[in-house]
């Protein structure tokens, strides 16, 4: 047994070079081998946002508070809840964030392929967020 206390773990920025706006990450759970698992707690200030990016074997949201936005490549922008739970399916080219004047925090989970959680891509930008409004 491994039990992660909480505050054992140091909380990160995320980067400016995949989200947009003021996000916090704090890790969860990181994979031990079998297992390909990781998870994180990710706190999105109003307006702020990831990427577009994708997840090899795809990955699971869980919205704990606030107001999310969520988006798939030509997709409709969706308000997620707390409660909500979303599946994007692998490689699903998608970005997702807080709404516009509502911070929000979701567990973020996902398992690595190959060492690998995830693909980055082009930031959202201003006037695709602004379709949310």
């Amino acid at each position: 047994m491994d039990i992660k206390r909480n505050g054992s773990q140091p909380s990160t920025k995320g980067s400016t070079e995949y989200f947009t706006g003021t996000v916090r990450i704090d890790p969860l759970f990181q994979a031990n081998n079998p297992a390909r698992a990781v998870g994180a707690v990710v706190t999105f200030e109003p307006g702020s946002r990831t990427a577009w990016h994708t997840h090899p074997p795809g990955q699971i949201l869980i919205v704990t508070s606030g107001c999310s936005l969520a988006q798939r490549w030509d997709g409709p922008i969706e308000q997620i809840r707390p409660s909500d739970v979303v599946w994007f399916s692998p490689s699903e080219k998608h970005w997702h964030g807080a709404a516009p004047i509502t911070a929000m925090t979701h567990i973020a989970i996902q398992e690595q392929l190959d060492g690998k959680t995830v693909d980055w891509m082009k930031k959202v930008s201003d006037e695709q967020y602004q379709v949310a409004r």
